[in-house]
């Protein structure tokens, strides 16, 4: 079978890790070729056989690791990453299923695939919406290049979008960090511009380095380079860190002397380990310097001063901080020897005014070359001041552009809307096939809704293609002004999930797939052939070209338990699930095939006259209500985590707040005749033997007509009696936003 697809995949595996193996020489001259790491959970030899001859074949790069039970497949997972996880559904003591929440924890990246004979379509779209990439059956191994290619391509294609996402955050702080410095340079510019004392100059910059590098001291030196000395008159120092202002010998901290006379930056990480000062590294200790950076600032070659950092515990220090330190350095010494030059001009100038006054024949001319030579030193200081100013900016703004355009090439600019897009837009499909995989469960109540299956179709569009896979074609048909239905989102979302399914699995070698939405007007005669009411209604329609069906499997296709898949493929429960759906919501399922030809399935619902609610947009946020005095709510929850947020968020809006992390726990608070309590916000699955409907029923017992809010992750439809609650009990589904939580709180308790 022709597969050019797949090694494009391998090429773009993990580019990052694998660049170098795939680019190194091998002992021969040539390329090493790249290896696939995959992992087989399977029990049995002979299968094993099977699915490696079909992975070789598949994947000639492929390496395999054979484990056939929990603690093999928990070990392989530790030792090694893998490309593939390929795992049987039945094992003994274990499961596929297990496997998978395993892998979702170890190894969350790593594309999953059920090759199993008995996993049956109900249980894969389960594990599809838990996380799993595919399934194959083990009678259908042609099928396996398909489905690798694919999982392979997925898996590239989220490293990309990491890569992107992490390239694009790297830029954003690099730049920010640029600026910042950037803004801190001209500030300190401006701040030392109008400074005539050089050591406050010196200490100006100092403290600006020392508080943005987060250091323990900071400071400005003269350099006496045949005493080998360094005078500081005034350091900046952190709270409680000592001042070195005095002379201090260089030798007495080490050899690096040496490195500075020769115009070279010092710096290291812990003098314990740097070999110029490990012989004195407790000298370094004693003066809070065990890290430290010695920026020489020379002059005509020479070295004149020194700009040094120092902190009393070890810390690397980075390429972008030393040429921040140098930078500053350069402005520091700019600077001050622009101030000593007007200093000494000035002295200069008072000392030929002197002698002006002592040879008067000589008064005028001296004056005049005076003021002059004022002039053009004070027209250079000035001109000279700006353009190394004017220049540094110049330098800055044309690293910024520079970083940015080097920051875009890598990270593909143009591309970086679209990845937040595809991100953004796969947390709200996470939630959705959460919702989803509760409402196939039935462990969901229902909530009917007006809705336009056009809409319903086309945000579940790429779920699908992803689902039928490369070899099936859909196309979709939607109707122009079609009718809104009432019914519940999650339950038709699975009901077309399951048509699409059913239909990709009577298309073994590949077909076309079409769904297509109409109005349908329902007469007397149509209503009696198809056993519905007569009126309007919208179908929903999934077509194939499959293998079809005869009229006696079309008869029974909608019975519990009916299947003409093999043993273990298929449990018959999609389409009477589907049927009972559509009879509940009020409408009908019908079907028409042919053997050979293909099938149709048509979902007919009445149609609704009320509009559908506005897609879910981002709303400008609103303050939650706050509690009226003494409002008193009781938290149970067994998650520590969630419970504590919730309680910090109502205690935060004024309620009085207690908490209990189960039934018992809740109970003794509830029975407590003088504790008040105005509404009680419980998880419904709770430990210990009393789940949260219980607490509720017995604290109705001492306090009648007592408010319960319900919070769970799917609503226990024996527990909440088929979503139909007691009056004063209302339910919320996890996960919701805090504030949506405060509003209904707020709600209940002012609803007396």
């Amino acid at each position: 079978m022709n597969r050019p697809g797949v090694a494009s995949v391998l090429d773009d595996m993990d580019m990052a890790n694998m660049a170098d193996a795939v680019n190194a020489p091998d002992a021969a001259g040539a390329a090493a070729p790249v290896q696939i790491d995959v992992l087989i959970l399977e029990d049995s030899r002979f299968d094993v056989e099977l699915l490696g001859e079909a992975l070789s074949a598949a994947l000639p790069q492929a390496r395999t690791h054979v484990v056939r039970d929990e603690s093999g497949f928990v070990a392989a997972l530790g030792e090694r990453s893998h490309a593939l996880i390929l795992s049987d559904y039945e094992l003994p003591g274990f499961s596929g299923a297990e496997a998978l929440a395993i892998a979702q924890r170890v190894a969350p990246e790593t594309p999953f695939v059920f090759v199993s004979g008995v996993i049956g379509e109900d249980n894969a779209v389960e594990l599809l919406k838990r996380g799993a990439t595919d399934y194959v059956s083990k009678g259908r191994l042609a099928r396996l290049p398909v489905v690798l290619e694919r999982a392979l391509q997925e898996a590239a294609d989220r490293r990309a979008k990491r890569v992107a996402e992490f390239q694009l955050q790297v830029a954003n702080e690099t730049f920010r960090e640029a600026e910042s410095r950037r803004l801190a340079l001209m500030e300190l510019g401006d701040r030392i511009r109008d400074i005539d004392d050089p050591a406050e100059i010196a200490y100006v910059a100092s403290a600006m380095l020392g508080q943005r590098l987060g250091v323990d001291r900071a400071g400005y030196g003269l350099v006496d380079k045949a005493a080998e000395t360094i005078s500081i008159d005034r350091d900046w120092t952190a709270p409680g860190v000592a001042s070195l202002a005095g002379l201090l010998h260089f030798r007495d901290y080490g050899s690096y002397i040496e490195d500075l006379l020769r115009g070279v930056t010092v710096a290291f990480a812990d003098a314990r380990l740097d070999p110029r000062t490990r012989d004195n590294a407790d000298a370094l200790d004693a003066i809070t310097a065990r890290a430290v950076v010695n920026m020489p600032l020379t002059e005509r070659g020479g070295l004149v001063g020194l700009l040094y950092l120092n902190h009393g515990q070890a810390r690397e220090w980075t390429r972008d901080e030393l040429d921040f330190v140098r930078e500053t350095g350069d402005r520091v010494r700019s600077a001050i020897a622009r101030r000593e030059a007007q200093i000494e001009l000035q002295a200069f100038a008072e000392s030929l005014e002197r002698q002006v006054e002592e040879r008067a024949a000589e008064l005028e001319a001296a004056r005049e070359q005076l003021r002059q030579s004022q002039k053009l030193e004070a027209v250079g200081q000035l001109t000279g001041g700006l353009a190394h100013d004017f220049n540094n900016l110049l330098a800055a703004i044309s690293g910024s552009l520079e970083l940015m355009r080097r920051r875009g090439l890598d990270g593909k600019p143009a591309e970086m809307e679209r990845y937040i897009g595809v991100a953004q837009g796969a947390v709200k499909r996470a939630a959705a096939l959460t919702h989803r995989l509760l409402a196939f469960s039935r462990r969901q109540t229902l909530e009917p809704k007006p809705l336009n299956a056009n809409r319903l179709v086309s945000d579940m569009e790429e779920l699908l293609r992803r689902t039928l896979g490369p070899q099936i074609s859909l196309e979709v048909v939607a109707a122009v002004g079609l009718w809104n239905v009432h019914a519940d989102p999650s339950q038709l979302e699975n009901a077309l999930l399951n048509l699409c399914i059913n239909a990709r699995d009577a298309m073994p070698e590949g077909g076309k797939l079409v769904i297509e939405t109409a109005n349908r007007w329902v007469d007397v005669r149509t209503a009696q052939e198809r056993d519905m009411p007569t009126g309007q209604y919208v179908s929903l329609t999934v077509s194939d070209n499959g293998v079809g069906m005869t009229p006696e499997v079309v008869a029974r296709a909608f019975d519990p338990f009916f299947t003409t898949k093999p043993i273990g493929m298929g449990t018959g429960l999609g389409l009477s699930m589907i049927y009972g759906f559509a009879k509940q919501s009020g409408g009908q399922v019908r079907i028409y095939s042919e053997l050979g030809k293909g099938t149709s399935v048509s979902l007919y619902l009445p149609r609704h006259d009320e509009q559908e609610e506005a897609a879910s947009e981002p709303v400008e946020a609103t303050l939650a209500p706050r509690a009226d005095q003494g409002d008193t709510v009781l938290v149970v929850d067994d998650e520590p985590a969630l419970r504590m947020i919730i309680v910090e968020v109502m205690r935060g809006l004024g309620y009085a707040t207690l908490e209990a992390a189960d039934g018992a726990g809740a109970l003794r608070i509830l029975q407590s005749p003088r504790q008040r309590i105005d509404l009680l916000v419980s998880d419904v699955g709770l430990p210990g033997g009393m789940n949260g409907r219980q607490v509720a029923d017995a604290a109705r017992t001492a306090r009648p007509g007592l408010k319960v809010l319900f919070i769970t992750g799917y609503a226990e439809n024996a527990v909440l009696s088929h979503g139909h609650l007691d009056r004063g009990m209302h339910v919320m589904t996890k996960p919701f936003e805090m504030d949506v939580l405060a509003r209904r709180v707020k709600a209940l308790i002012e609803s007396r």
